[in-house]
């Protein structure tokens, strides 16, 4: 069936200094965690910067379809997470298997080391377009509060504002992508969640002032042509899932696992469509990719967007882990390389520099790598691992998945790249 047992291959850093990897616990180091403790990682892992896009994102495809389009990414990223928990139990059961502890070792598992490098190569793209999206989003937020509407979009030795911004955190994040092992950062992970859950507090009540006295005109659907669009943006706001199987190895209830991440989907899921339709009925074609730039610069305000700018920019480092471990377990053999760091910090600047929408990039990760990442790959797997056993019918699903993922990855790339550069698919 093209399993593989136990291999030097499938291990991880062990050499040299302990760097953190992508199956590092967020919430304490206990291997029983309770169900609460497994709910709160979920949402460190699930919830992240995409959603504040989404609002921006509905006033594109129409609130209805953005509602419509949310839940149902939301559903089909459950139901992959619950497929890549299901193929790991199916491996370990077997004799002679090593422990599955991250999506790299189950790429390894089940399709050997292209399985893994094909893993390893969508890691580094995604989380490095996490990354990428954060330095857009504190670049564009300095510009909105620091420079008025007529100067950001005039140029100093041929650079707007906010590419100057992006180059004035470069050698910042140089410093804190240096430190060798970032476990102990990983508070601050959870410190951004809750600055993040309190700035998403700000901001919908600063949409119902506005909805109260001003009532724009809004659209149900926005028509066809932003539909892969809407889908990029929507998966990338359920980020998360290379750590679904860290999760589950922790939690100390493994068969409530499956439902206790149902309810945090569920939870986010309604969380994230009251932010967007809210936002998206507060300023109607007004809505900016980053809503935080439409409630103004008052001094809550002020201290809401500085706040998210600093928890990002410390989320940096942490959402790069993973890369930093695939690189360094390829090129070094599991020792620290500061090099590699830094030329994946730049290289994440140099992108940044490129891309002036946030929501737009959000949609080309979305569509390029986090569709692979989240629906793709772990259907493949499934397929692969029961398709001696299992019925047709899920079969079938698998192979549909598979299939509706690449179109819908390769038309949402190239309506998210045309969108970048100006061009209308």
């Amino acid at each position: 069936m093209g399993f593989r047992k136990n291999d030097n291959e499938a291990g991880s850093s062990s050499h040299s200094i302990p760097i953190a990897r992508e199956d590092t616990p967020l919430v304490g180091k206990s291997k029983q965690s309770s169900q609460f403790k497994t709910l709160a990682n979920i949402f460190i892992a699930v919830v992240g910067s995409g959603v504040l896009g989404l609002p921006y994102t509905f006033m594109k495809s129409g609130w209805l379809f953005g509602v419509f389009t949310l839940f149902s990414i939301a559903l089909l990223t459950y139901y992959c997470m619950m497929l890549l928990v299901y193929t790991r139990r199916k491996l370990e059961s077997l004799n002679g298997y090593s422990k599955i502890n991250s999506f790299g070792d189950l790429g390894f598992s089940v399709c050997g080391s292209i399985g893994r490098l094909s893993v390893d190569i969508m890691i580094i793209l995604s989380q490095a377009g996490f990354c990428v999206s954060y330095m857009i989003f504190i670049s564009n937020t300095f510009a909105h509060l620091l420079n008025s509407t007529s100067s950001q979009a005039q140029t100093y030795w041929g650079l707007t504002p906010n590419k100057w911004y992006i180059w004035a955190v470069f050698p910042l994040q140089l410093g804190v992508n240096a430190i060798p092992t970032l476990t102990h950062l990983a508070p601050l992970s959870i410190f951004a969640d809750i600055v993040q859950l309190g700035a998403m507090g700000v901001v919908m009540g600063k949409d119902a002032i506005v909805i109260a006295h001003n009532k724009p005109v809004v659209q149900a659907f926005g028509g066809w042509n932003v539909i892969f669009y809407c889908i990029g943006v929507c998966t990338y706001s359920f980020e998360g899932i290379g750590m679904v199987l860290p999760l589950e190895t922790e939690t100390k209830n493994k068969k409530g696992y499956g439902l206790v991440l149902g309810l945090a989907m569920g939870m986010i899921s309604f969380l994230y469509a009251l932010f967007g339709v809210m936002g998206y009925l507060a300023f109607g074609n007004e809505t900016r990719d980053i809503i935080t730039t439409n409630i103004g610069t008052g001094i809550i305000s002020t201290l809401v967007q500085l706040g998210l700018c600093i928890n990002l920019f410390f989320s940096c480092p942490l959402m790069m882990n993973p890369v930093y471990e695939v690189l360094e377990r390829r090129l070094t053999q599991g020792c620290y390389n500061l090099w590699a760091r830094w030329l994946m910090i730049l290289g994440v600047c140099l992108v940044a520099l490129m891309v002036p929408n946030f929501a737009d990039f959000l949609s080309l990760v979305g569509s390029s790598v986090c569709i692979a990442l989240g629906f793709v790959f772990p259907a493949l797997f499934h397929f692969i691992v029961f398709k001696d056993e299992a019925s047709l019918g899920k079969l079938v699903l698998d192979g549909a998945i598979v299939v509706i993922g690449i179109l819908l990855g390769v038309s949402g790339t190239y309506t998210s790249l045309m969108e970048i550069f100006g061009t209308k698919a």
